[in-house]
């Protein structure tokens, strides 16, 4: 029995360690969109396209697999850098057989995200500055550089919580709840 315990002990202490080394690195720790924002961001994925959508942060799954499940049809892409929420994601998406979804334990900043059509994110204000850049970068398609497989210019950002300073969002909704945090969809193309 007392290695059982032993065994159970070191498991939940690699897991805690490894989401504190993420929340150290990135600068802050996996959190759940709530289910009022979920329910918006999906809303503010419809009518745009049939193009592949990446979840940038995708977390513990919560987004993503809604995604990948309302829309069959569609490539959904999700990076995540935490080590358990990215199992997590991996056991929901094999817990539900879908086929269409891709996860990914990398930093988005160091992605190929050329393909996506559309990004969803909750991300924090250094990670928005993160994924400005990247945005930035591709405005400049004519630029050749080592970094050009990283640009990323999708038709449409809905973010949760957090803003581009840089961009004018297409709509804001004010989710209906005690914090009345924003969800933004911004349109670029």
């Amino acid at each position: 029995m007392l290695i059982i315990e032993a065994l159970l002990l070191l498991t939940v202490f690699f897991f805690v360690a490894s989401i504190a080394w993420s929340t150290i690195r990135v600068g802050i720790s996996p959190m759940p969109s709530s289910q009022k924002a979920i329910k918006e961001m999906l809303q503010l994925t419809e009518s745009t396209g049939d193009g592949p959508i990446y979840d940038l942060g995708s977390g513990w799954g919560t987004i993503v697999v809604r995604l990948a499940r309302k829309y069959p049809q569609r490539q959904i892409v999700g990076y995540e850098i935490s080590l358990l929420p990215y199992l997590v994601s991996l056991f929901l998406k094999k817990l539900f057989h879908i086929d269409n979804l891709t996860l990914y334990r990398q930093d988005f900043t160091h992605a190929n995200l050329s393909a996506a059509s559309v990004v969803v994110c909750y991300l924090f204000p250094g990670g928005m500055e993160k994924l400005t850049a990247i945005i930035d970068i591709a405005q400049d398609r004519e630029t050749s550089s080592d970094n050009a497989k990283l640009k990323c210019r999708p038709d449409f950002i809905i973010s949760n919580s957090f803003a581009f300073p840089s961009l004018q969002p297409e709509q804001e909704i004010c989710l209906e709840d005690m914090y009345r945090l924003p969800v933004y969809r911004y349109q670029l193309k």
